[in-house]
C-alpha cells in the first residue's frame, strides 16, 4: 500500500497539469472500466477493502462496514457508486441532487490550491437530476451504503423551495438508505438564507412529515455550513431537537479566505467559490466540538472537513463525530486514502 501511496504521488503531479474538472471525469471513467473487468474489480478490492469489527458502525439502524465515507459533490450522479466501494468506502454520498437537471454554472468553475492542500468549487449543483440518479441506483451491483445529498433547483425561489425538496426525496426515497438536506451551498444564489430558522423548521418539518407517511422512514439529516456563528449553532441545535431530525453533517465548504499560503492575487482571481481542504480542518473540529458539547453527545455527525489521514479521522471522531467523510483529501491522497484511513483506525 505503501508503494501505491508513493506512485500516486508520481501520478498526481500529471492529473494536477490538467484541468481539475477535466481530469475528474477522465479518472472515474477509467476507474468504473476497470471495476467492469472482473479481473481488475477482484484486485482493487484486495487493495483497497480493510475489514475488521472495530471499524463496523451501526446508526439509525443501518451497518456501516467501516467510518469512512466519500463526501457529496464527488459522484453526484451516482455514476460510480459501484467503482467507489471498490476502493473501500463504507458509505458513499451522492449529489447534491435537484429535481430538474440543471448544467451549474459556466465553467471553469473547479480550482486547485496545492499549497494549502486545497481546493475552490462553484459547481452550482451541476447534475442530471434526482429522477436519473435514482434509475442507476436501482441497477447498481454493490452492496453499500448510500446517502442521498438533495438541494434545490437554482432557477426555484425560496419561498418554493421545500417543493423541490420533496420531490427529490421522493425520487430517491427506494434507492438510498439516508438522506442529507443541503441548504449550506454557497455556490447556489440565496441558498444560505435557508439555514435561518423559520424557512429551515418548514423545509425539515415537511419532509419528516412526508417521511413518516412513505411507510418505512429513512434517517433524515441537515449539512451545515462552518461560517455559522454559536448563536446561529445553537439554533441548529434547537432545530435539530424540535424537528426529530437525525443528525447533522458538518460541514460544508467556507467561505472564508483567511490565512492561506497561496497568494492573495491568485486566491482573488478565481473568484467566488467554496474553500474545502486542510484549510477547512480546524474550523470543522471546532464546530463538531461545540454540537456535541452542547447537545450532550445527543446529536450524530458526520464530519467532513479537511480529513487526509488516520489523524485527522481520530482528531473529528474524538470531537464527537460518528463518522467521517472525505473528498479534498481523496483527491491528494489517492485511492488508497479510505482503506489507509481505516487501518490507522483499528483498535
Amino acid at each position: 500500500m505503501y508503494l501505491c501511496t508513493r506512485m500516486y504521488g508520481i501520478i498526481r503531479k500529471i492529473l494536477f497539469s490538467i484541468d481539475p474538472e477535466k481530469v475528474h471525469y477522465m479518472v472515474m471513467k477509467r476507474l468504473q472500466t476497470a471495476y467492469n473487468l472482473l479481473p481488475m474489480r477482484n484486485m482493487l478490492k484486495s487493495m483497497y477493502t480493510v475489514k475488521h469489527p472495530s471499524l463496523e458502525r451501526t446508526l439509525w439502524g443501518i451497518t456501516f462496514p467501516n467510518p469512512v465515507g466519500l463526501a457529496a459533490g464527488f459522484d453526484k450522479d451516482a455514476k460510480y457508486t459501484d467503482a467507489l466501494a471498490a476502493l473501500g468506502f463504507g458509505f458513499v454520498e451522492i449529489g447534491t441532487l435537484t429535481p430538474r437537471p440543471q448544467p451549474g454554472n459556466p465553467k471553469p468553475r473547479l480550482f486547485r490550491l496545492p499549497a494549502d492542500q486545497a481546493l475552490i468549487n462553484r459547481m452550482g449543483f451541476n447534475n442530471e437530476g434526482s429522477k436519473a440518479a435514482a434509475e442507476r441506483l436501482k441497477h447498481r451491483k454493490e452492496k453499500l451504503v448510500i446517502g442521498g445529498n438533495i438541494g434545490k433547483n437554482k432557477d426555484t425561489p425560496n419561498e418554493d423551495a421545500i417543493k423541490d425538496y420533496e420531490a427529490s426525496f421522493r425520487d430517491l426515497y427506494d434507492v438510498v438508505d439516508y438522506f442529507v438536506v443541503n441548504v449550506s451551498s454557497p455556490n447556489t444564489p440565496g441558498l444560505r438564507a435557508l439555514q435561518d430558522k423559520e424557512p429551515l423548521m418548514h423545509i425539515l418539518n415537511t419532509l419528516m412529515t412526508l417521511n413518516k407517511s412513505l411507510g418505512n422512514p429513512k434517517p433524515l439529516l441537515l449539512k451545515i455550513a462552518p461560517d455559522l456563528t454559536n448563536e446561529q449553532l445553537d439554533d441548529i441545535i434547537e432545530i435539530v431537537e424540535t424537528t426529530g431530525i437525525q443528525g447533522l453533517v458538518a460541514t460544508n465548504t467556507t467561505i472564508d479566505r483567511s490565512n492561506l499560503h497561496t497568494p492573495a492575487a491568485e486566491v482573488e482571481a478565481i473568484g467566488a467559490g467554496g474553500l474545502s481542504g486542510l484549510p477547512v480542518r480546524s474550523r470543522a473540529t471546532e464546530v463538531i466540538r461545540y454540537i456535541s458539547k452542547k447537545s450532550n453527545g445527543q446529536i450524530p455527525v458526520i464530519a467532513v472537513g479537511g480529513i487526509f489521514t488516520a489523524a485527522d479521522a481520530k482528531e473529528k471522531l474524538d470531537a464527537g463525530a460518528v463518522l467521517v467523510q472525505v473528498y479534498t483529501g481523496f483527491i491528494y491522497e489517492g485511492p488508497a486514502t479510505a482503506s489507509n484511513i481505516c487501518k490507522g483506525l483499528i483498535s
